[in-house]
């Protein structure tokens, strides 16, 4: 069976390479896994790739171009109507290879898949990764997407993080995880050395865009120092907010304790990990945020927002929550860490219990028993892990 995979991510076609996204390549080769062949359809650039990007492994994995399109101004927006004509064609081009079908929402190409797939194919699967209960200033494309999952239009499962009453039997609570087990051996390892230090080791991981609030995270860190708190602030990531999140670094006067170190290799980003002693994501909205899923399961202290998933995650003694967007509930939250870091070692260990029940095999597995079950056929492809580049991009 041919699986197509719709998604708004954009990949990279470098040398006989193909790359994208860290943990979604690292996610996407699991479904190869799965199947004898699969095409993406997602946008694609003729140049190298960002440094938080990875190449795909398996070499069953190809592309299908589609046009790039989106953007938050009125003149993006009027593009992306503009091309919609070609857009329906090369989507439409890609469905028809495809046995079956699997969309990748929220995003703009997600949208136009959800109405295409279900005349295309009766073998679908969609995975909704952004946060299903919805949240204040949502895009009202993104609120359609969900409508329409939910709707008998889209005759295939969804996968969602967490549960969430009066849904349909189509939507299936789910997890997601990139840690491979024998990473979560080596977590496992890291979650149990002692409690932090006198300099506290604060860390972030994720995109730095504007509804990540990294710019409530250096404001915290400004207020702490005004409070002789000693801790140091380890930012990765990319995007487009860098330059302006260094600058207001400098401009508070903290640009001495709080390093930018870019997008990383997953392996790198493993290394923070083990470094630090809290992690902070405290995004506007989550689905199943990753950093804190792996944070936990290296015995870190997380700090998440109180959205969607994420005080499930955080419950029962896990981790701490604070409203998004709240300079001194953070400030509060680190300062009480930094002072007392013994009181808090019955929580890392809570969390890394947690955590590293979940890794890429057991997604594989619970992706198998899925589609079989709900498909009704048989997935036996389990092609192994290789160090072959993807096969590349079709025309």
């Amino acid at each position: 069976m041919r699986l197509l995979i719709v998604s708004s991510v954009i990949h990279y076609r470098h040398g006989s390479g193909l790359y994208a996204y860290g943990p979604y390549a690292r996610e996407v080769d699991i479904w190869a896994d799965l199947f004898p062949e699969v095409i993406i359809a997602a946008p694609c650039r003729n140049e190298a790739p960002p440094d938080d990007c990875s190449g795909f492994s398996r070499p069953n994995i190809s592309l299908r171009p589609q046009e790039e399109a989106g953007g938050e101004t009125f003149k993006a927006k009027a593009g992306q109507i503009l091309k919609l004509p070609t857009l329906v064609w090369g989507m439409s081009g890609a469905m028809r290879e495809a046995d079956a079908i699997h969309v990748r929402c929220p995003g703009n190409l997600g949208l136009l898949a959800i109405v295409l797939a279900p005349l295309f194919s009766k073998y679908l699967i969609a995975k909704y990764a952004g946060q299903w209960c919805g949240y204040p200033r949502e895009p009202w494309s993104v609120r359609l997407q969900r409508s329409l999952l939910r709707s008998s239009w889209w005759r295939g499962p969804v996968t969602v993080y967490g549960r969430w009453p009066n849904q349909p039997s189509n939507v299936v609570p789910f997890f997601t995880s990139i840690l491979t087990a024998e990473q979560i051996v080596l977590a496992r390892s890291a979650a149990t050395r002692g409690k932090p230090g006198d300099v506290l080791q604060v860390l972030y991981v994720g995109r730095l865009s504007s509804d990540k609030n990294v710019d409530v995270l250096l404001a915290a860190v400004a207020n702490l120092r005004t409070q002789a708190i000693r801790l140091r602030c380890t930012i990765v990531g990319e995007g487009e907010h860098r330059s302006t999140l260094e600058a207001q670094a400098k401009e508070m006067g903290v640009d001495d304790c709080a390093e930018f170190v870019g997008g990383v290799s997953f392996e790198q980003v493993l290394g923070f990990y083990e470094q630090a002693d809290v992690l902070v994501l405290a995004s506007e909205s989550e689905g199943w945020p990753k950093a804190i899923t792996e944070g936990m399961a290296f015995g870190l202290i997380c700090i998440g927002s109180n959205r969607g998933l994420v005080p499930e995650m955080l419950g029962e003694g896990r981790g701490l929550v604070v409203p998004p967007g709240d300079v001194d509930a953070l400030a509060e939250a680190l300062r009480e860490i930094a002072m007392v870091p013994g009181d808090y070692q019955f929580m890392r260990a809570r969390a890394a219990a947690w955590s590293q029940q979940y890794s890429l095999e057991g997604l594989r597995e619970a992706l198998r028993e899925l589609l079989s079950t709900r498909w009704g056929i048989s997935l036996y492809h389990d092609r192994q892990v290789t160090d072959a580049p993807a096969s590349g991009v079709r025309s």
